[in-house]
C-alpha cells in the first residue's frame, strides 16, 4: 500500500510520521524540513507562535546543539484523515537526551533528561502545513534540577524582562494555517470527550465510572500514578486552580487498529483566570490560556491507560508575568 500524493517509502501515513522524525532528529537531516515543512507552516507551542520551516530549523539545531544526544521514540501515532482531505496525526513521544550545551534550559549541567511530547500534525502531499506541539518542559527542568516556577522567572529576565520576552501562546495570536477538520466520530474518542467534558463540570465521578481501577496515569512534569486517586489528584487540582475558565474541546479522535488497544486523542484547551489554590499555588488572577493533549487506551474494564500534557513553564510565565 502506498499514500496519494507521498513518497512511495512509506507504507502508511504513521510509518511517514515516524519515519519523518526519526529522519530529521536522530538521522540529523534537518535540511529535510525545507522538503517536509511547508514554508509558512505555523506551529504553535505552548510556548509561543513560530511561523515558517527556517524557524522550525532553527529550534531543531538550538534543541541538538543542547541535548546532542537526543532520541524520540515515537509511543504511538493516533491519526484521523484520507489522503484525498489530508491527515490529522496526534503523534505521542517519549524523548530522552543529555544536557551537554548551553541553551533554552540555561548552562549545560551533564544531566539526562526523559519526558514526552505530543505533536499533532497535518500533513497532505508528503508535506507537514500545521502544527501543535507540547513538550513536558516541567519534566525536563526538574531533572536537570530546577523548578518549574523559578525557571519561569529566570526566563523572562533572560529573555529581556516582562517588557520584552517572547509571549506564551494565546487564542489572539492565532493564525490560519489551512487545517480545519476536527478529527472523527469513532466512539472512542467520543468517550474521552465525554469524560474530559464531564471532569471540567467538576463532575469528578466520571473517574471512577469510566476508569479501570488498575489504571496507569502520565501526567505533565514526569509525575504518574496508578488508580482512581492519582487521576482524581491531578484532575481535581488543575481545574481547581482555574474554577472558571472555560473549557474546549478543540480536535476529537478515535481509532480501532489491528494489534493495538481501542484508543483516543483529544487537543483541548482552558482559558481563563487563574482565581483559585491547586497545581499553580494561590490565585494571582492571571488571564491564562492552557494548551493540552489527553491520550487514552481502552480496555474491558474502562480507560486503562491515560497521557495528558500541558506545559508548566508557560503557565508559569503567564502568571509571573501578570504579578510582576
Amino acid at each position: 500500500m502506498s499514500l496519494k500524493g507521498f513518497d512511495p517509502k512509506w507504507k502508511d501515513f504513521p510509518d511517514y510520521i515516524i519515519g519523518i522524525t526519526r529522519e530529521i532528529w536522530e538521522e540529523r537531516g534537518i535540511a529535510s524540513l525545507h522538503h517536509y515543512y511547508a514554508k509558512d507552516i505555523p506551529m504553535r507551542f505552548p510556548s509561543g507562535l513560530v511561523q515558517g520551516n527556517e524557524a522550525v530549523i532553527e529550534g531543531t539545531l538550538a534543541t541538538l546543539a543542547e541535548f546532542p544526544d537526543r532520541q524520540l521514540l515515537g509511543e504511538d501515532v493516533i491519526w484521523s484523515g484520507n489522503e484525498d482531505e489530508g491527515f490529522l496525526s496526534s503523534h505521542r513521544i517519549l524523548s530522552t537526551g543529555t544536557h551537554l550545551g548551553d541553551g533554552y534550559f540555561g548552562p549545560a549541567t551533564g544531566k539526562r533528561f526523559t519526558a514526552r511530547a505530543i505533536a499533532d500534525c497535518a500533513a497532505r502531499n508528503n508535506t507537514i502545513y500545521d502544527e501543535w506541539l507540547i513538550r513536558d518542559s516541567g519534566a525536563i527542568v526538574r531533572q536537570l534540577g530546577m523548578e518549574p516556577m523559578n525557571f519561569a522567572g529566570d526566563l523572562i529576565a533572560r529573555e529581556g524582562g516582562p517588557e520584552n520576552c517572547v509571549r506564551p501562546f494565546m487564542p489572539d495570536q492565532d493564525i490560519d494555517g489551512g487545517y480545519h477538520g476536527r478529527g472523527n466520530d469513532n466512539e472512542y474518542g467520543l468517550r474521552l470527550a465525554e469524560i474530559l467534558t464531564r471532569i471540567s463540570k467538576a463532575d469528578v465521578a466520571v473517574i471512577r465510572s469510566h476508569y479501570d481501577r488498575a489504571c496507569r496515569i502520565e501526567h505533565p512534569g514526569g509525575h504518574g500514578g496508578h488508580s482512581w486517586d492519582a487521576a482524581e489528584k491531578f484532575w481535581m487540582s488543575l481545574r481547581s486552580s482555574f474554577p472558571s475558565a472555560d473549557f474546549e474541546i478543540h480536535h476529537q479522535i478515535g481509532r480501532e487498529d489491528p494489534m493495538m488497544p481501542p484508543r483516543a486523542a483529544i487537543r483541548w484547551s482552558l482559558t481563563g483566570k487563574h482565581d483559585g489554590f491547586g497545581l499553580f499555588g494561590a490565585p494571582s488572577g492571571a488571564q491564562v490560556h492552557v494548551m493540552g493533549f489527553s491520550h487514552a487506551e481502552f480496555g474491558p474494564w474502562g480507560l486503562r491507560r491515560e497521557f495528558t500534557l500541558f506545559d508548566e513553564i508557560s503557565i508559569w510565565k503567564q502568571i509571573l508575568l501578570h504579578t510582576g
